[in-house]
């Protein structure tokens, strides 16, 4: 360790120096830089695939980076498992707690240690009291909240005798009084001296809560100091790339115009479920509609509860004037919508059938391939179809889906949902986990629906998607649609200023 390094990480309970990180060619990490005081929240911010979880991720040692140092109390430290990071005093509460259902509070936090119950059991109480937590250790993990679960992941961290604790969008699933309930825990936590780094993506939390403040963009550190020298506007600026000022002196193409005169296709009324309420939207025929907004807005329950898979709190969905509010996926297909999830390798692929097969999965039961076997040669048929109009890269219709890259595999969960002839479509994060080649194949078969008259609600937290393909859009914030631009208008700062819940007006204004 050079001299410049040692006192650059003096008097830090971390300090992460120049960190780098590739996966084959992909640069995830630029050479990030980072240090956490004693009695210091750092609000680490920045949108999906910044490589936020990757930094958390070597500092677990869970990753191990590519190049950069990392320091504990000054001391230089590699962290090549978990289990040293966690004999450094580094904790990290993830974002879904991680509990046994059916175990107790107690046998929850102290699972793993070796030494005598009624010792753990003496210090476990003794440090909820020292922090002024109360909590049932009889209780079973299933009775509790999701705020009472997150105590029970700091507690093990605290029990462990972390100093470094890191909690991963905690307050996502959170009602506003747990929220403040936990505020309260994590300043107990400050006020001992532990260092917090508070990964969120509301821009809110950070003027409560934090101390300091790191913007990370595409793999880089573009903002970070103490919170008293930035307003809200300046965050926001610094989520945003450098070139993001290309459309405000109307250097965007404007879309074609759509005929808003028309009657909308889709439209949501006081449309709620969980995670989301109040939700008033129209699609036309023909029409994209962007949805922006940050994890945790409610965007994909949202397209979930309209597609029939989660349950309907309140309001309708109505499909070219059919009520069709609560029904059941199949139903809502045969009705004419689909859906591209999110998530394609957890709902959108049968990973070991083939490319026919996933093809045409939606189709099975409805007559079109046959009332009682398969018409192959139909398949056959469809599926080389959307194989030559998409340029879906295979060896051959019998091909493993799980076997393609993630761009082919992504055609093919479109291609299976536009199978079915819908009138609207709901694309989840359509171009997330492809390649660039994949991702213009991607805009260009959208485009070619939106040519052919389909209604496309598009979700997706690259506002740079949202600017180049969207007519019209709406941010979500907290469950609710906060925000709605049209054609020129639709430009990456204002989307991201509301997607974080600040008003363009003040970032215009730089106020």
């Amino acid at each position: 360790m050079s001299t410049e390094q040692a006192s650059t990480s003096a008097g830090q309970l971390l300090s992460v120096q120049n960190i780098r990180k590739s996966f084959s060619l992909n640069a995830v990490l630029k050479g990030i830089s980072l240090d956490v005081a004693p009695g210091e929240i750092l609000a680490l911010v920045g949108g999906n695939g910044a490589g936020k979880s990757t930094l958390m991720k070597i500092i677990m040692g869970i990753y191990t980076q590519d190049g950069g140092d990392i320091y504990i109390k000054g001391e230089h430290v590699v962290l090549n498992k978990p289990a040293q990071a966690l004999a450094k005093g580094i904790y990290m509460v993830p974002q879904e707690p991680l509990l046994f259902p059916n175990m107790t509070v107690e046998e929850n936090i102290t699972i793993g240690f070796s030494q005598n119950k009624a010792e753990l059991h003496r210090e476990l109480v003794a440090t909820m009291d020292e922090i002024g937590w109360h909590l049932n250790l009889t209780r079973r993990a299933s009775s509790l909240s999701i705020a009472e679960q997150q105590l029970v992941e700091i507690l093990r961290g605290l029990l462990r005798h972390a100093q470094i604790l890191i909690l991963d969008e905690p307050t996502s699933a959170l009602t506003f009084d747990e929220v403040e309930s936990l505020f309260k825990c994590v300043r107990d936590l400050q006020s001992k001296g532990i260092g917090i780094i508070y990964i969120t993506h509301r821009l809110t939390e950070v003027f409560e809560l934090a101390t300091h403040v790191a913007i990370m963009r595409d793999g880089i550190i573009a903002v970070k100091g103490a919170v008293s020298d930035f307003t809200r506007e300046d965050l926001v600026r610094g989520l945003l790339p450098p070139d993001m000022d290309a459309c405000k002196d109307g250097g965007c193409p404007v879309p074609t115009a759509v005929d808003y005169t028309k009657a909308p296709v889709l439209e949501l009324q006081n449309f709620g479920g969980y995670g989301f309420s109040g939700i008033n939207l129209k699609i036309y025929p023909g029409e994209i509609l962007g949805m922006a907004g940050v994890v945790g807005a409610g965007r994909t329950e949202l397209a979930t509860t309209i597609f029939g898979m989660d349950k309907v709190l309140g309001g309708k969905v109505l499909l070219n004037g059919r009520d069709i509010t609560g029904l059941k996926t199949r139903a809502v297909i045969q009705a004419g919508l689909n859906y591209v999830p999110e998530d394609r390798h957890l709902n959108g692929l049968f990973k070991i059938s083939d490319v026919a097969c996933n093809t045409s999965s939606a189709l099975l039961g409805d007559g079109s391939l046959g009332k009682f076997l398969l018409n192959r040669k139909k398949e056959q048929a469809l599926t080389q179809r959307y194989v030559d109009d998409f340029r879906t890269k295979i060896t051959g219709q019998e091909q493993a889906v799980g076997s393609l890259s993630g761009g082919n595999q992504q055609k093919v969960v479109i291609a299976r949902s536009l199978s079915t002839s819908p009138r609207v479509i709901i694309l989840d994060e359509p171009t997330r986990g492809i390649d660039a080649a994949a991702r213009g194949d991607v805009y260009r078969i959208i485009h070619q629906l939106r040519d052919q008259g389909v209604s496309i609600l598009l979700i997706s937290s690259d506002m740079e998607e949202i600017v180049e393909l969207a007519d019209r859009a709406v941010t979500v914030f907290q469950g609710r649609v906060n925000g709605e631009f049209k054609g020129a208008d639709i430009n990456q700062d204002r989307l991201m200023a509301a997607a974080f819940g600040v008003s363009e007006e003040k970032v215009a204004s730089g106020s």
